[in-house]
């Protein structure tokens, strides 16, 4: 598939956006249960409105991706069969929840708890929703697969958990210590299960060859024109164009910067109580997420490239 960097961002900005808001929340119920030391009033409230730019961001990248952006507003219309439409509905509905529990936060009002349980419920139907839109597609094998949605959550809580420890580091709250050894688990998880779906990806068998799509079962079939007289949205939307070997480095890049270099900045961080350093681990990790995402979609081979691939 070509990567749309509009999609890219989207998911990226939601992704971390919401893992934020989820890090908030476990901070909030664990201080209600006498586990963490509290942190200022204003954490909180600021935090929320960071979720919700990250959001709105994320929203905004979204509409980059539209012909006809004017009508974007028809998306929610097959709620019923279509997980986009349900992203499109639950999305709002979740940046309306956190806004609330954040406002709440800052006037002090009782039952911060309950607005955050079904703001937590709604980040992880977001999160559901995110990712099916690319897991229920069965004709992509490489997305076609549960690895997909733990990804995406892994991915994003591990980035929104380490936007949330330098945050604290640099306000000096308390449990930057706590904040920091979470984000490394997510991480290390995150990759566990990021090269869990190269493993599976790179020993996938495709479902269809030339001849199978054309209904000829000779042995030696050669493509000798796309069909076009020039470029197309087939040829233009369902393949990058890109070198082999630009796959390769891109996989190796963000391996080391969504990865192993935040682990090892997190860690120095923590030795070190730096909070430069922990916000550049959260810079280079997001830089380096934004390559995987890239990656995600570039990895995607459309069976209609069967036809185009010799001139794409």
């Amino acid at each position: 598939m070509n990567p749309a960097f509009s999609v890219i961002f989207l998911t990226t900005l939601l992704g971390t956006g919401q893992g934020l808001f989820l890090a908030l929340f476990v901070i909030e119920a664990r201080v209600a249960a006498g586990l963490l030391e509290a942190p200022s009033p204003v954490f909180y409230p600021m935090g929320a409105a960071i979720v919700v730019l990250l959001l709105g961001a994320g929203l905004l990248a979204s509409f980059f991706h539209l012909g006809h952006p004017e009508r974007a507003w028809r998306t929610a219309a097959m709620w019923r069969t279509s997980w986009l439409s349900r992203e499109v509905i639950a999305l709002p509905a979740f940046m309306a929840v956190v806004a609330a529990w954040g406002w709440a936060h800052w006037q002090d009002w009782p039952g911060t708890l309950l607005i955050g349980v079904a703001g937590a419920a709604l980040c992880l139907v977001l999160f559901l929703c995110t990712a099916m839109i690319y897991a229920c597609i069965k004709f992509l094998q490489e997305w076609a697969t549960p690895l997909t949605l733990v990804n995406f959550v892994l991915l994003g809580c591990a980035s929104g958990v380490t936007l949330t420890a330098a945050l604290a580091a640099l306000r000096r709250e308390p449990n930057v210590p706590e904040l920091t050894a979470w984000a490394i688990a997510l991480i290390v998880a995150g990759l566990v299960a990021r090269l869990a779906s190269l493993w599976r990806n790179a020993r996938l068998k495709p479902r269809s060859n030339l001849q199978t799509a054309i209904g000829i079962k000779h042995s030696r079939i050669v493509q000798k024109a796309q069909g076009f007289m020039g470029g197309s949205f087939n040829t233009r939307e369902f393949f990058h164009g890109r070198a082999p070997g630009t796959l390769r480095l891109v996989k190796w890049l963000f391996i080391a910067g969504a990865f192993l270099l935040p682990i090892a900045l997190l860690a120095a961080g923590m030795a070190a109580d730096s909070a430069a350093l922990l916000a550049a681990a959260f810079a280079v990790q997001y830089a380096g997420l934004v390559a995987e995402r890239w990656f995600f979609f570039a990895q995607a081979n459309h069976p209609q490239n069967l036809y185009y691939q010799a001139v794409s």
